[in-house]
């Protein structure tokens, strides 16, 4: 049955959102600009990236030769700042995903991060720091001789809203079903807390968003992720 969603304004600048709303205590703020804390997450956005203040205060946030990632600034060039690339992503929300406790599956905390790290760079779902596993529940399989075998937790976050993220699996273990299994535990956590999940990924990525939509997760819009350097 398709649920109603949260009010989705906030998903248009999730990182924005998140940055001065629940992850305010893992944030650096200047003006119209803000990032994560380097250890946390890679995360720049601006309060409006067509804006030009909130460039020139991104400016002023960081050093010469800083590379960001901003999404939905549309790959616009901006004075000072060089354009590197962009790639094209969606944003999927869930409305009809059936969320279920996965009783096997561990909560990873700093003592499990060498193992996320090694694991995130063998599967390379997207960029994960030393003290991403802060920023909310991350959930992990192990197999039977103790190994971290799949993921998934939460990233950014704001108000109503949860992005389920780090979702990957060991190539030794897949088509098992795990990333589902795992997105729904993920998923119910959320729920609980009476928000709702929603997730990113590469446009070109049409498994992984074939694989959303048939548990329960709908386009809701197109964006972008491009990457610009400090002059």
């Amino acid at each position: 049955m398709t649920r109603a969603l949260a009010p989705a304004a906030v998903l248009d600048n999730p990182a924005w959102s998140s940055l001065i709303g629940a992850h305010s205590g893992f944030a650096v703020v200047h003006g119209q600009a803000a990032r994560y804390d380097h250890e946390v997450a890679p995360f720049h956005a601006l309060a409006d990236p067509s804006d030009p203040r909130a460039w020139a205060d991104l400016t002023a946030l960081v050093a010469p030769g800083t590379a960001v990632t901003i999404a939905g600034a549309g790959a616009a060039a901006h004075p000072g700042w060089q354009v590197d690339g962009s790639v094209a992503g969606v944003q999927l929300v869930d409305v009809s995903l059936r969320p279920a406790p996965a009783p096997d599956a561990v909560r990873l905390g700093a003592a499990d991060v060498p193992e996320i790290l090694d694991l995130i760079d063998r599967t390379q779902p997207g960029p994960f720091r030393r003290r991403t596993v802060e920023l909310g529940t991350y959930l992990g399989l192990r197999s039977a001789d103790g190994r971290l075998v799949a993921m998934a937790g939460e990233r950014l976050h704001p108000a109503g809203w949860t992005e389920i993220s780090a979702v990957c699996t060991d190539p030794a273990h897949r088509k098992k079903g795990l990333a589902t299994y795992l997105i729904r535990a993920v998923a119910a956590g959320i729920r609980e807390r009476g928000e709702t999940p929603f997730l990113h990924t590469s446009a070109g990525n049409v498994t992984a968003i074939r694989l959303y939509e048939s548990i329960g997760f709908l386009l809701r819009k197109r964006t972008d992720f491009t990457a610009y350097r400090r002059l």
